[in-house]
């Protein structure tokens, strides 16, 4: 009998803790501890493990800029290499958890609309945070900043949405053939259709609409996003925040479009579960990252539910 497909959402935390640098050692210390936790869902079910880039991608491009010496890769070439690295860790992790476990990672390409109107209006942050006396020379780069209340500025770029994921067949048939599949690092490298195929544009996805996408076209049996808080919150951060155990996706996606989410963080995630429920009428959770057991066997964080 097949195991059930489960597609698992890393957030950042994952990767890098909050103070921390974000060494290799630090991110290979951080995954180590979430492999043990993965090896056991493994024995249950059939895992795809999607993940972030957004301080690494950010970091690299940055590396990119300041190197005078060495030429320069576009930011879709960052997003593919860091891509490659995360998945590495992933795999180095998962093997000397479990070296009886084969592990397939996929550089994933991710089409999206040269017309997208997030073209227009960058948003996605990417890289570190920077103190106040460092704005007016990273204006100068041409770049394009916005303020996160206690941590700093920090440069944002195009997210676009996705629309059709490109190594779709592949992951499909690795599912059979693999225990782990890692794919869609980073949101997926973003590509449009050109005269000559696709050409990498200059943009990061947001991993967990990405991820969404995915679940959806494979028809997992549940979508799990893993963050750095125990699920959905209203008034986040006032003294009237609530946890909700359970949202329905059509009202949950209300929600995000009433602006009742931050857009740079929870947004985007309760959007990503809910379109995944809507459209496979399946259940999808949002939960801390420390409980991903219990997340994934739904008892623990915020299910999105199919409405009635």
């Amino acid at each position: 009998m097949s195991k059930e497909l489960v597609v698992i959402a890393l957030g950042g935390n994952a990767l890098i803790r909050a103070g921390q640098r974000g060494t290799f050692e630090e991110q290979l210390s951080n995954l180590s501890k979430i492999a043990t936790y993965i090896v056991q869902l493994a024995e249950k079910y059939s895992l795809i493990i999607t993940h972030g880039n957004g301080p690494q991608v950010g970091n690299l491009y940055l590396q990119q800029e300041t190197t005078i010496d060495v030429p320069p890769m576009p930011l879709h070439a960052c997003g593919a290499m860091t891509q490659s690295l995360i998945g590495y860790m992933i795999q180095q992790v998962i093997s000397t958890a479990d070296p009886s476990l084969d592990v397939a990672v996929v550089t994933t390409r991710v089409e999206v609309d040269p017309n997208d109107p997030a073209f227009r209006s960058p948003s996605k942050p990417i890289g570190p945070f920077y103190p106040e006396d460092r704005l007016e020379e990273l204006k100068k780069k041409g770049w394009d900043l916005v303020y996160v209340p206690g941590k700093g500025w920090r440069r944002v770029v195009p997210s676009p949405l996705p629309r059709r994921i490109l190594e779709l067949n592949v992951i499909r048939r690795l599912i059979g053939n693999s225990d782990i599949v890692v794919a869609v690092g980073g949101g997926g490298i973003p590509v449009i259709k050109s005269g000559e195929g696709y050409e990498g544009v200059d943009a990061v996805i947001d991993k967990d609409l990405a991820s969404s996408l995915l679940a959806s076209e494979l028809n997992a049996s549940r979508f799990v996003i893993l963050t750095d808080v125990d699920g959905v919150y209203l008034d986040y951060g006032k003294p009237t925040q609530r946890l909700l155990p359970e949202l329905c996706a059509g009202e949950a996606l209300q929600m995000v479009r009433n602006g009742m989410f931050p857009k740079g963080s929870m947004g985007p995630k309760v959007e990503a579960a809910a379109l995944y429920t809507q459209k496979t009428g399946k259940v999808s959770v949002i939960s801390h990252l420390d409980k991903i057991l219990d997340a994934v066997d739904l008892r623990f964080g915020t299910r999105i539910l199919p409405c009635k």
